[in-house]
């Protein structure tokens, strides 16, 4: 299943989230070692140029693995996280269109 993830940040983390940004992007990289695919994903801005978060569509077996990739991220993992969202998106997704995906 297809499943759009959509993050929000707690406000002044941003020291905090340069710092784990690589361990974050090796995260996405490996798929949460494996439970998900990351086909595409990418930081959310306030109208101001603020960062509030982040976004991205999986590949998972189930809503359960989803949560699993995301509760394991070093943003939720260290607190920068604030708020998750998830959605399953429709069987008919195009994916393909997408290319690369993140997770290799």
């Amino acid at each position: 299943m297809f499943v759009l993830m959509r993050c929000l940040h707690k406000p002044g983390a941003d020291a905090e989230r340069d710092a784990l940004r690589p361990t974050h992007r090796d995260w996405n990289k490996s798929g949460g070692e494996g439970l998900v695919s990351v086909i595409t994903g990418s930081a959310l801005w306030a109208p101001d140029g603020t960062a509030i978060g982040h976004w991205g569509i999986l590949e998972a077996e189930s809503l359960d693995k989803a949560r699993a990739y995301i509760d394991g991220d070093p943003f939720t993992r260290s607190g920068i996280v604030t708020d998750i969202e998830l959605t399953r998106m429709a069987d008919g997704f195009a994916a393909d269109r997408i290319n690369p995906r993140i997770t290799g």
